[in-house]
């Protein structure tokens, strides 16, 4: 129970790495705001953790973090569910198919600094009032990926934006440190989630072989490993960790 009595907030907690976040942080004791633009996974993740954990364990709240107004709902939504916030998770991110950059037309490249960056700047603007008031500091988590550290051809712009959050998680950690606010990125290397596809430039056994070849663990990352690195850097294991980009990744950053 090493988040018993704190209250957990998961964009993009609808399928993949969210789902399994929002589903470890409340085995772990955490009450769940499970946010999401998709209402039907959305709906059945917070169901599933109320049904296993029980005494209104978690809520679904549709918002789409790349809008100001929305994310100042959300924020305000899950202050009135349970009255207090202490951990947030930035997971809500999209990418472009895996084709070369001059492919990726503007309106795509919009939306990818829409979700996986400007979301983070809104949630800063109307999160971080919340836990300089509460006075107890917290936890916030980015999800980056190994894209920000080691970029490839074909997802130029996508591994822009991980940059960028990487890049701002650091910064965070240093001016938000005397609050008491903690700022960490997740870096996962591709995983068995809706995006895998877009990732790899497509769904066949030989397009996911190759990727596997160049992970030293041999392998891809999974839901469950990426929750578990949640997990630390949400809990008061990781109280003297700040402005680290964890690479959750089998090596394949070595």
């Amino acid at each position: 129970m090493r988040l018993a009595g704190k209250v957990a907030i998961v964009t993009g907690g609808g399928s993949g790495f969210g789902e399994a976040i929002a589903k470890r942080f409340a085995e772990e004791g955490a009450k769940l705001v499970v946010n999401d633009v998709n209402d039907e996974g959305g709906t059945r993740v917070a169901k599933e953790i109320d049904g296993a954990q029980g005494q209104g364990s978690a809520t679904y709240l549709r918002a789409d973090v790349a809008r100001d107004g929305d994310m100042g709902k959300l924020i305000a939504g899950a202050l009135d569910r349970y009255g207090h916030i202490e951990i947030m998770v930035n997971n809500a991110g999209i990418t472009h198919v895996n084709r070369p950059m001059l492919e990726v037309g503007e309106e795509e490249f919009d939306r990818i600094y829409a979700v996986n960056v400007k979301s983070i700047y809104l949630s800063a603007r109307h999160l971080v009032p919340v836990l300089r008031k509460q006075g107890k500091g917290g936890a916030i988590i980015n999800t980056a990926s190994t894209a920000g550290i080691r970029p490839r051809p074909g997802l130029v712009w996508y591994n822009g934006s991980k940059g960028a959050v990487i890049n701002l998680t650091k910064g965070m950690a240093a001016e938000l440190g005397p609050d008491k606010i903690r700022v960490n990125a997740l870096c996962p290397v591709a995983g068995d989630t809706p995006l895998l596809p877009s990732f790899l430039g497509g769904s066949s056994e030989a397009h996911r072989q190759r990727f596997v070849a160049t992970v030293p663990l041999g392998r891809l990352s999974t839901p469950k490993d990426v929750a578990n690195a949640a997990l630390y850097l949400a809990s008061d294991e990781a109280e003297f960790i700040t402005g680290v980009a964890l690479e959750v990744d089998g090596g394949r950053c070595v």
